[in-house]
Order: structure tokens, then C-alpha cells, then sequence
């Protein structure tokens, strides 16, 4: 009896067992947005090694920047910051051609802002991409700089935070550090900060203290500036405190859209992004998705397929910048002869890097 009662129950364990395994793959094949999500959401293939952030810069790097002593440090809030918070390995610090024209499109369209690169690896240039930042320095707004992130968040809100050690709790570490930076760095200089995979279609010059939905429930974190004015303040020092105090490393989302997010709920006394007028808001003005993410994620193929060209360029010229989600299309190739979207775009707007990338953009 015993053996007879140890057999069944471990038949109905393996049926348990491939009844879940079934039941997850019908889920998966059949759910084209949760398996979207799940790839938006998971930084696949990205390690979360970030030991860089503790090392000493390489020689023959980039100049280090030291926040307050350095002859190049944002002096207004008219100010583009971009951040690579990637680790390299020794040798081989790279700029992909498609960051590079994210950054010379900002620099191209605001020749009145100055434009910001910062790394925070300390690695040397690679042999590949020594020729992007040549490229990218012959415009005079652009500046390309190595930072300590103990010493950058010194005399911040955001030092002793650092300091414990939450970011290495994180799962996504390195994202994690580009939602802190994004928050800090506006926070110090007032500015525009902008998502290493956004073109710049237009001029930026005009606008002060905004963001943009993602849709019409959520504000995106990709495109948003906060000035030093008394509503950019309350802003920068509103979105510090969130991200300090509702920090969840477990939570791809919730650091960065989910810091502006509930900021603006809690200004704006509203739920819902479509609600979040500019009166409402206090003058801070939300944008709605055509101007800064003109394709959902969810559609993000739109970028790099003919079908539709027409109706698709309709939709990007009308925006500000675009967002090209890089998590989901990063490994789509784009040929520089090719007419693409996301081809006609870059070689409008970063016509530099464009036509000096190769073959493959």
C-alpha cells in the first residue's frame, strides 16, 4: 500500500508539472504583448557587474569631470545630458552609432545648448568607436566626460542613499543608475535629459519643466527637463525624494517612469497622464505620446519596416524627438541605403554619424 501511495502521488506531480510547463507555453504563444513586456521589462544580456563605478579612470581616457572645479560644468539650465552608465572592459569603451547620432541629432538641432555625454566607466575608447567621439566633437556644443559616481552625488539628497549601498541590491543595477543620474543631474544643473535611443527632430531651446506620456495612462522618463526656476525646483526636489524613498530594486519600472509618474499624480492630483493639463499641473506641461514617443513599444517595428511608410513618417514628423525603444530593437538591423523610418530619420538628423557608420547604421 505505501509503494502504491508513493507512485501516485508522484504521477500527479509530473502531471502538475506538465500541466503548468502547458500552460505557460499556450500563455506565452498566444500573448504577443506578454512577451513584449516581459522583453521591455528584463534586461536580456546586459551583466550586472558594476565594479566600474569604484574603478580609477584609464589613461588616455576621457577627461574626468569633478563637479563644481570643472571649467565645463553646466553653468545655467540650458543643458542636454545624456548617460552611458554601462562597464566596459579595459580597452573597449564603445559608442554605437545609433547613441552617437542620438547625441549629435541634440547637439545639431540646440546649437545654443550645450550638449552632455557622461560615462561612467572607466575604460579606454575603443578602437571602433574612437572615430564616433572624433565625429561627435566637431560640434563645439558637444561635451563628452568620465564621472566618479561617489563623487558626483556629493552634497546631493542622494549621497548617504549611495553611499548604504541600494544600488548594488538592485537587479538591474546599471538601469537603476541611469534612472538615479537622470533625477540627480537635473536636480544639480537644471536641464533637458534624454534617452540614449531618442532623435531630436526639433529644436528643444523653448521648453522648460515637462515630460512626455508614454500613452494616456503613464509618463515616460525618456525626454524630460525641470529648469532652475521655484516650479523646477519643486520639481527636481519632489522627484529626488520619491526616487529615495520608494527605490525597488526588484522593480525594472518603478525608479524611473514611475518616479515622474507619481510625481505628477501627486502635483497634478490626478491618475491618469491624459488628465495632467498644464494648468492642473501648476504650469509644468506633460506632452502627449506624438510628441516624444510617437510609436508605442508595443509597435516599435514601425521604425524599421516599408509597410506603411507614409502613414508612419506622418506620424514621426510630427513629433519633437523619437524614441526608437532600444530594449526591443537594438538587435534590428538597419542598412544605410535602406528606407526605413528610422533610416530617414537619422539621416536627416545626425547626417554625420549617419554617413560615416559603414554599411550598418
Amino acid at each position: 500500500m505505501p509503494q502504491t501511495r508513493s507512485r501516485k502521488m508522484k504521477r500527479r506531480l509530473i502531471l502538475c508539472v506538465v500541466c503548468a510547463i502547458v500552460l505557460v507555453v499556450i500563455v506565452i504563444s498566444t500573448n504577443g504583448d506578454f512577451i513584449q513586456r516581459v522583453s521591455l521589462l528584463v534586461d536580456l544580456g546586459d551583466p550586472n557587474d558594476v565594479t566600474c563605478y569604484y574603478e580609477n579612470n584609464a589613461a588616455n581616457f576621457l577627461p574626468n569631470y569633478y563637479s563644481g572645479s570643472d571649467a565645463e560644468e553646466p553653468r545655467n539650465d540650458r543643458n542636454i545630458f545624456f548617460h552611458e552608465t554601462s562597464c566596459f572592459n579595459e580597452d573597449s569603451l564603445i559608442l554605437n552609432a545609433r547613441q552617437a547620432c542620438a547625441v549629435e541629432s541634440a547637439a545639431k538641432m540646440n546649437p545654443n545648448m550645450k550638449v552632455y555625454l557622461f560615462f561612467l566607466s572607466a575604460a579606454r575608447t575603443s578602437n571602433q568607436s574612437r572615430d564616433i567621439f572624433d565625429l561627435l566633437q566637431t560640434y563645439p556644443n558637444i561635451k563628452i566626460k568620465h564621472i566618479y559616481p561617489e563623487e558626483y552625488v556629493k552634497d546631493t539628497p542622494l549621497e548617504l542613499w549611495y553611499k548604504s549601498g541600494m544600488l548594488r541590491t538592485s537587479q538591474w543595477p546599471r538601469s537603476h543608475m541611469s534612472d538615479m543620474l537622470r533625477y540627480l543631474t537635473l536636480w544639480k544643473y537644471g536641464g533637458i535629459y534624454l534617452d540614449l535611443d531618442v532623435i531630436v527632430t526639433t529644436s528643444l531651446e523653448r521648453l522648460t519643466n515637462f515630460a512626455g506620456a508614454e500613452d494616456w495612462d503613464d509618463v515616460a522618463a525618456g525626454v524630460m527637463g525641470f529648469d532652475m526656476s521655484s516650479l523646477g525646483r519643486r520639481m527636481a526636489d519632489a522627484c529626488i525624494r520619491d526616487f529615495k524613498t520608494n527605490f525597488r530594486g526588484y522593480d525594472w519600472g518603478n525608479n524611473g517612469p514611475g518616479v515622474i509618474t507619481r510625481t505628477l499624480q501627486n502635483i497634478c492630483s490626478t491618475k491618469y497622464a491624459r488628465d495632467m493639463t498644464t494648468a492642473r499641473c501648476h504650469g509644468f506641461k506633460v506632452f502627449p505620446p506624438t510628441a516624444f514617443y510617437p510609436i508605442h513599444y508595443k509597435n516599435w517595428k514601425m521604425y524599421f519596416e516599408t509597410k506603411d511608410k507614409n502613414a508612419t513618417m506622418k506620424m514621426l514628423e510630427r513629433a519633437m524627438a523619437i524614441h526608437v525603444w532600444n530594449k526591443l530593437s537594438k538587435s534590428e538591423e538597419v542598412r544605410v541605403n535602406s528606407d526605413v523610418p528610422y533610416a530617414v530619420i537619422a539621416r536627416r538628423h545626425c547626417p554625420i554619424v549617419f554617413n560615416n557608420c559603414g554599411t550598418v547604421f
